[in-house]
């Protein structure tokens, strides 16, 4: 048996695994225990810190939230990015020139981000209110008002991801061959039926990918939620992931935490895995 590709590739192994491999099996073994992280005495719980989670109220509340984020920031990510691709889906220099502006929020800090916005959305002194002071609308507590904060932070979200998205939509609809577009003109298609017919099969493939790697980061979110809200007001904006470090390093909690993470895990993993069964065989390859 050749060693040497194995020796290659093992350096890289190995890397993976003790930063990969071993932390998850850690934290499902941490998960069937209670800690507090200071103390050497370690508690078995059994399936105890599942049973609480599952029974605690605030739980759901805060799997709702990272739902409704999701859904949000993914849904009108992807949309204002097709928007914007077939828009900016010529090779004139204003386009040019947009394609850069948009893709700026995406480079910058995540820290920075928050710290604009939260003087944005200030609701006295926030750049927003004062805008909207001068067609007569009242002032909006985007991030006091427990019912319109978290959409305030997918706000903050999509205005940072959609330059990304946008230029991967349109690098998907530049390589689209020309020939299919001028077949269709031929026929007297509409702008529509080129778009349902042409663009959005050719480009599902890297649609299906944005999707799912939105949805991902979406479930992680954290930095947004730490700067911003802490997960107030009222638990309004707290997420799973925020969820985990609040109940590891605010309570310290190390079980419920890894808890809390194992069941993110499984939630990543069953999503993506029926996301890829009811969508791999609708997506066009060329």
């Amino acid at each position: 048996m050749k060693i040497k590709p194995y020796l290659f590739i093992a350096p890289a192994l190995l890397v993976f695994i003790i930063f990969n491999i071993y932390p998850l099996f850690s934290m499902i073994n941490l998960s069937f225990y209670r800690w507090n992280l200071i103390s050497p005495n370690v508690i078995f719980a059994g399936l105890g810190n599942y049973l609480s989670l599952f029974a605690d109220p605030v739980f759901y509340k805060v799997l709702k939230n990272t739902g409704i984020y999701t859904v949000c920031t993914v849904g009108f990510s992807i949309l204002f990015a097709m928007l914007l691709a077939v828009y900016l889906n010529n090779k004139s220099k204003v386009s040019i020139f947009l394609q850069s502006i948009i893709f700026l929020p995406y480079v910058v800090s995540l820290a920075s981000v928050a710290f604009l916005w939260m003087w944005m959305m200030n609701s006295d002194l926030g750049l927003l209110n004062y805008i909207f002071s001068f067609v007569g609308i009242d002032k909006i507590d985007w991030l006091g008002n427990p019912h319109i904060a978290m959409f305030s932070l997918s706000l903050i979200s999509i205005w940072k991801t959609v330059g990304y998205n946008t230029l991967i939509i349109l690098a998907a609809m530049q390589v689209i061959p020309p020939y299919l577009y001028e077949a269709a003109a031929l026929d007297n298609a509409s702008v529509y039926k080129t778009f349902t017919k042409i663009t959005f099969p050719m480009i599902s493939p890297t649609l299906f990918f944005l999707v799912i790697v939105d949805i991902i980061a979406s479930f992680k979110v954290f930095e947004t939620i730490q700067i911003i809200t802490r997960g107030g007001p009222q638990n309004a904006t707290n997420t799973l992931v925020y969820y985990i470090y609040e109940q590891g390093f605010h309570f310290y909690k190390i079980g419920e935490a890894s808890t809390i993470a194992v069941v993110l895990l499984v939630i990543i993993g069953l999503f993506t895995i029926l996301y890829f069964k009811s969508l791999a065989n609708k997506i066009h390859y060329c």
